[in-house]
């Protein structure tokens, strides 16, 4: 299979690891990996904070570049929800909204790719350490995707993986939201972080960069001693 990569902004910028280790492991289960380098976003911040119009055009850019992907894998319950979920909304009523309905279906978050349409949930992976799992909002509530990270770290050799109390509970980023009212973020991030703590976790993976930089950020701040880790780096430590 041929498998299209859409690198979300911040991983582009920030967390370029992840992508690696995702191409490395789509590539050792036998798939052929493209990462188109354009475009870059999906067009959620301006569809997220109303404006659906600067959204739109940024979107259209992206439903052209992906028209013919067989399958397009993205590390991001964020960013997939807006591919997967809120582009038939962004576009309906438009001519590109059958295209936008087309892409669709043929999106899926990391995790949910290996589980749900390849049936695959050991690759090796080794990790001797203790973790927690955050779920994303996007990734838990549009994509409804919370079994197939779990069943991909139950396979991982020398993990324990330990569920926090407040694994549903919003780590306050929301993009804009932490921006336009980072006192009300930040809280969200004490009580995310404080949940992970009482687990006695070393790391608290997650499927999304942008949460785990969120809840970094407040633990170095407060130095907390606590790691966050993405689940494509955790399943990538088998080679």
């Amino acid at each position: 299979m041929t498998v299209t990569l859409f690198i979300p902004c911040f991983v582009d910028l920030f967390y370029p690891r992840v992508g690696i280790s995702i191409v490395r492991i789509l590539e050792r289960l036998g798939h052929r990996v493209v990462c188109p380098e354009r475009p870059a976003c999906c067009g959620q911040p301006a569809f997220n904070t109303g404006y659906w119009s600067e959204s739109r055009a940024v979107a259209t850019r992206v439903l052209e570049q992906l028209r013919d992907a067989e399958a397009v894998v993205i590390p991001s319950g964020s960013c997939g929800a807006m591919l997967k979920v809120f582009y038939t909304e962004l576009f309906t009523g438009t001519p590109q909204e059958s295209l936008a309905r087309s892409l669709a279906g043929r999106c899926w978050e990391f995790s949910e790719f290996l589980v749900n349409k390849l049936g695959v949930t050991d690759l090796g992976a080794s990790f001797p350490h203790r973790v927690t799992f955050h779920d994303g909002c996007h990734g838990l509530r549009e994509l409804r995707n919370k079994h197939a990270p779990r069943a991909l770290l139950a396979r991982v050799r020398g993990l324990e993986l330990v569920e926090m109390d407040a694994a549903e509970t919003c780590c306050g980023f929301g993009g804009t939201f932490a921006a336009k009212f980072p006192a009300i973020s930040t809280a969200m991030a004490e009580v995310k972080c404080a949940s992970a703590l009482d687990t006695r976790a070393e790391y608290i993976v997650s499927c999304d960069s942008s949460c785990l930089m969120q809840i970094q950020g407040l633990a170095d701040r407060q130095r907390k001693p606590i790691k966050t880790i993405h689940l494509a780096e955790v399943l990538a430590t088998g080679e």
